[in-house]
């Protein structure tokens, strides 16, 4: 797990607080990021030295940008998008996130799991994000061609479908530039899944823009 606390200078002691709010407004202060990201094996850093992957390195952009966040990965390999649904509701009241990321879906295709499921899974999990105030973010995979060219643009749809209808933000594919490169496997660890320690710079550029502009 990635998590780093920022400790606010300056307690918000009762003689100090009341002046502050009528200098704002009488606005209560923003509350610093958290941002939870809920992903399989391409986020848990299977197979990777510790720190190495997009979500460490997420959380060393957020410093090198002096943005004060935090960042918890919640991320299980093998995970699906049932799995990820069962554990959202605990992960949302422990963490009480103002942004999650939803990485899910991959091992949905691979277990050949019905699309129809798959999509209402994430659905579902937008749904309680945003209802406990959190920004979503989206984030996609695509299953190589020998799915078929309609079950790829059906999975592809999956995620497109579920931002557009919940109003979430969306990384149409984590993967991009490391699967589709003129050489697929070279950057992929040896069982050709998962994507090695160079190729996870790149899956943080994918996500990144998407993300800063919700934070």
């Amino acid at each position: 797990m990635v998590r780093r606390d920022f400790i606010v200078a300056g307690a918000l002691a009762l003689w100090g607080a009341a002046p502050a709010l009528a200098q704002s407004g009488g606005k209560k202060p923003t509350r610093a990021p958290v941002i939870l990201v809920v992903g399989d094996s391409l986020s848990a850093e299977y197979g990777l030295p510790r720190g190495t992957g997009w979500v460490a390195l997420l959380d060393k952009r957020l410093a090198q940008e002096k943005i004060p966040a935090t960042v918890v990965n919640a991320s299980v390999s093998g995970d699906t998008t049932a799995g990820g649904r069962a554990r959202l509701a605990a992960l949302l009241q422990q963490h009480r996130p103002t942004h999650v990321v939803i990485e899910l879906g991959g091992n949905d295709a691979l277990r050949g799991l019905p699309l129809a499921s798959t999509q209402g899974n994430l659905a579902w999990m937008t749904e309680q994000a945003q209802a406990a105030g959190a920004r979503v973010l989206l984030v996609g995979v695509q299953v190589p061609p020998n799915y078929g060219a309609n079950y790829t643009r059906q999975f592809a749809e999956v995620f497109e479908n579920v931002a557009q209808e919940r109003k979430a933000a969306l990384v149409p594919f984590l993967l991009k530039g490391v699967a589709d490169g003129p050489d697929p496997t070279a950057l992929f660890q040896p069982d050709r899944i998962h994507p090695t320690a160079q190729a996870h710079p790149r899956m943080l550029d994918n996500v990144w823009p998407a993300l800063r502009a919700l934070l």
